[in-house]
């Protein structure tokens, strides 16, 4: 059986799985053939979403039950935080030297899951209590303090001083692709309303076998100001900012996670410059702010961890990454 064929035959068997949505569609237990995925996506690519089945609802959280991988996801409205339905609250994707998860409810920030191995660890996760994944691990751990931010990426829409995230939303509907070279979540957000305003919004979270980038498009239904992304903001860690000649970015570098003062984080957002407002501060956000367009806009986030197996070890290294990067998209328009 070639590669392909194998690929597509353990991501088949592996993953996705019943939902409460009408539209999930049920394959087999999370656990089972995880011995041929491992082998075959080491050093690849890997997304899931995973939502509890056999339990109870609860004033607006699921009691019980146990977790099945899906393919489609469709909720009414949005789910509140901390439902304990969804396995580490969202859809995750990895590659070989990073993670990453989506809240999938009214936050919608992104998170950094942390890795110390070369191998898919995302299909273990979560899996043996609700929060587990926060614990230092052999794998690694979810790294990154997120609070009223986006996090690292993710998107929401600026208004006045404040950017507001998916509190008001008529449905959300999310998809997992695995592909042969690439891993992706489409996400589409029906009714999003903030402030006056109500459009849809379709977006595409795209992770690759090398890099620690993922690559998000985001489509709104309308032009609309404000549509903007970030990175979440620490007293003590300054921006760092530089352009090129066709695309710009801003990081951080330094202690900003979960585990120690002296555990190295670097976060960045590459940006097009054609397709950007401004860059600037929010309440919880460094942020880069796009134009109003009724076109489709690019950009590119990364997390960067002192303690990835091949990991970036100080801040000058991080930087000299960034920049290779930002020439490569001057010369290339992509990663």
């Amino acid at each position: 059986m070639t590669m392909n064929k194998l690929l597509i035959a353990a991501t088949a068997a592996c993953c996705f799985l019943s939902c409460k949505s009408d539209k999930a569609k049920s394959n087999v237990d999370v656990s089972e053939n995880e011995t041929e995925v491992q082998k075959i996506l080491v050093s690849r690519t890997y997304a899931e979403l995973s939502v509890k089945e056999g339990g109870n609802w609860n004033d607006g959280r699921y009691e019980g039950g146990h977790f099945k991988n899906i393919t489609e996801f469709e909720w009414p409205g949005g789910l509140q935080d901390h439902a304990y339905y969804l396995r580490y609250e969202g859809p995750g994707w990895e590659n070989s030297q990073v993670g990453y998860r989506l809240y999938l409810d009214w936050r919608n920030a992104i998170d950094i899951f942390g890795k110390k191995v070369d191998t898919v660890v995302l299909n273990h996760v979560g899996l043996d209590g609700f929060d587990s994944y926060h614990e230092n691990s052999e794998w690694g751990q979810d790294i990154l303090k997120v609070g009223k931010s986006l996090g690292i990426g993710s998107y929401g829409r600026l208004l006045g001083d404040s950017v507001v995230h998916f509190q008001k939303v008529l449905k959300t509907m999310a998809k997992i692709n695995n592909a042969d070279s690439t891993s992706s979540i489409d996400i589409s957000y029906a009714g999003w309303q903030s402030g006056s305003d109500t459009v849809d919004l379709a977006t595409q979270l795209t992770i690759y076998p090398q890099g620690r980038y993922t690559k998000v498009s985001l489509d709104a239904s309308k032009a609309i100001s404000g549509i903007c992304t970030g990175i979440v903001k620490f007293d003590s860690i300054p921006l760092m900012k530089k352009e090129g000649q066709e695309w710009g970015y801003i990081a951080t570098y330094g202690a900003q996670t979960l585990v120690n003062e002296q555990d190295q984080l670097g976060m960045a957002i590459f940006y097009k410059k054609s397709e950007t407002q401004e860059v600037k501060e929010g309440d919880h956000d460094h942020l880069v702010v796009f134009n109003s367009t009724e076109e489709p806009v690019t950009y590119y986030f990364l997390g960067a961890w002192s303690q990835e197996k091949t990991g970036i070890k100080n801040e000058l290294e991080f930087v000299k990454h960034l920049d290779g990067r930002l020439s490569q998209l001057d010369k290339n328009d992509k990663l």
